[in-house]
């Protein structure tokens, strides 16, 4: 019997199942043994709502080979520099921002210490510490159009519309990469003695692999129903289980185009606000257990109503997305590996879905193993990583609700309560009353959210660290070094301001004439 893994099948289409073969394909020279193959049903529809990435997607569209003006002309992809947060402290009209870049001078000097200690003035401290605050309050792109392709100056992902980005990913599979494409429905999955998938039955005929890759969404046609690898629910931690996503056109077509997510809470969740080029894409996130549907319609309708859109849902029909918050218990079993919504949801909050399956596809291709004997160990360790991964997704998200102070429901009070925080959160929040999270505290260098973003939601809520700055050798060469990074954060988001282009002019002018060449 052969022990070699020459054939990889992937279940399903959509963004994460043509993502992850272009990561796999791109990995591998033509001339090697090892094929790729995507069987995709014809009659199941994609969920189609993951509009917004991470940075990660830059190199990773550079790394498949797509080109920067394609990406953003044919889907209507915007630059993302961060998330804005609105009313999640108290239920007002206060704002917060997670930007992508670092603070200033971060792997030197831990400049949440000084603003925790006043040093750095008044000013929140986002805009303390990245000239990134004040080119998102402006409207503004995070680079010229004379930077080249994935290339910045100020970090940023995309927005993107998700039906748009899996037909260009099928498109570059298929025409650049070398993967072949089945439209069939599977009729039943076959072990083989040893319990690894031997193949899937079609009414094409029967397709064999030697390593199958699970991207069949909620329903988990292998890892779950074939393998019975239960999900880890975490409803318990998180309460968000449903949402209601619509699509609207702007109001003005040459209206400006939000260059954050807009992440506005509202009684039992969030509304989350995408602008891509020629729409804006909307959803309300909520718990069941704190409110309906019916309720939540009306709110989405005011929503819109309040948000530049005065017609509301009167033109608009929203979907019904119902999801359980958890994860499988593995990722990895045996032949098969689940990567996308096949191995877990949480919530949309933060934007994890996508690149979590940058990270699983990017693991399988660096750490395929040639022979069936590796299978064992290459699981235990991705297993291992990525049940970390999720556990940092829990964690960083509950920071979001577990912070605020308002009292207004009971689903923002529920969300306080100890018993629903994770107990490596709740140690971390008495540690950081008295130390401001850093680098030093990361795990890995591609860490999903890294020591800074803590920091911007901790002290973007209003979280105090009571640093002793006093106490160190070298306190007074130390303030004065965070006093003079605060003065070039201010001199770059002067010059930032000045020169970078408005973000749908950028954008425009990128799609029909391109960054420059690198």
């Amino acid at each position: 019997m052969n022990q070699t893994i020459d054939h990889i099948i992937i279940l399903g289409g959509g963004t994460a199942g043509w993502l992850t073969a272009n990561i796999l394909a791109a990995e591998f020279d033509p001339s090697s043994p090892i094929s790729i193959t995507l069987l995709e049903s014809p009659t199941t529809p994609t969920i189609g709502v993951g509009e917004g990435t991470w940075p990660s997607m830059r190199s990773t569209l550079l790394k498949v080979g797509i080109s920067e003006q394609d990406f953003i002309s044919c889907c209507g992809a915007t630059l993302k520099q961060g998330t804005l947060f609105t009313g999640w402290r108290t239920g007002g009209d206060e704002t917060y921002y997670h930007p992508f870049t670092l603070p200033h001078g971060f792997m030197d000097i831990n400049l949440a210490e000084y603003w925790n200690s006043g040093v750095l003035g008044k000013q929140s401290f986002a805009q303390a510490v990245t000239p990134q605050f004040d080119v998102c309050e402006a409207g503004l792109a995070p680079k010229q159009l004379q930077i080249p392709e994935y290339a910045f100056s100020l970090n940023y992902g995309y927005h993107l519309d998700a039906g748009k980005f899996a037909a260009l990913l099928r498109d570059h599979a298929l025409g650049k990469l070398g993967v072949k494409h089945i439209l069939a429905d599977v009729t039943h999955v076959q072990s083989r003695a040893d319990g690894d998938i031997d193949f899937l039955l079609t009414a094409e005929g029967k397709l064999h692999g030697d390593l199958f890759v699970d991207c069949s969404g909620f329903r988990s046609l292998l890892m779950g129903e074939h393998f019975g690898v239960p999900t880890e629910r975490k409803d318990s931690v998180l309460f968000n289980d449903r949402a209601l996503a619509v699509q609207v056109p702007y109001s003005d077509p040459n209206a400006s185009i939000a260059t954050t997510t807009r992440a506005t809470a509202h009684q039992a969740g969030w509304y989350w606000d995408i602008g891509l080029q020629h729409r804006r894409g909307v959803g309300a996130v909520f718990s069941s257990r704190h409110t309906d549907e019916d309720t939540m319609l009306t709110a989405l309708n005011q929503y819109l109503q309040t948000s530049g859109h005065p017609s509301g849902l009167d033109s608009a029909s929203p979907r019904l997305i119902k999801f359980t918050p958890g994860h499988r218990k593995f990722f990895w079993r045996r032949n098969c590996v689940a990567i996308g919504l096949s191995a877990g949801f949480i919530e949309p909050l933060e934007a994890s879905a996508l690149v979590l399956v940058e990270l699983s596809a990017r693991r399988v291709a660096e750490q395929l193993p040639r022979n069936r004997h590796q299978l064992g160990t290459v699981a235990d360790r991705f297993n291992a990583e990525f049940k970390a991964r999720w556990d940092q997704i829990i964690e960083f998200l509950k920071l979001h609700y577990v912070l605020s102070q308002r009292t207004d429901t009971d689903y923002w009070i529920d969300h306080r309560k100890p018993s629903s925080v994770p107990d490596d959160l709740l140690a971390k929040l008495e540690e950081w009353r008295f130390r401001c999270p850093w680098h030093q505290d990361e795990r890995r260098v591609d860490e999903m959210f890294p020591a800074a973003s803590y920091q911007y939601v901790l002290y973007g809520m209003e979280f105090h660290s009571a640093v002793e700055l006093s106490v160190r050798r070298d306190a007074m060469a130390k303030k004065e070094k965070a006093a003079l990074l605060l003065k070039e954060v201010r001199q770059q988001a002067a010059q930032f301001t000045t020169h970078l282009p408005p973000h749908r002019q950028l954008l425009e002018q990128a799609a029909t004439v391109g960054f420059a060449s690198r």
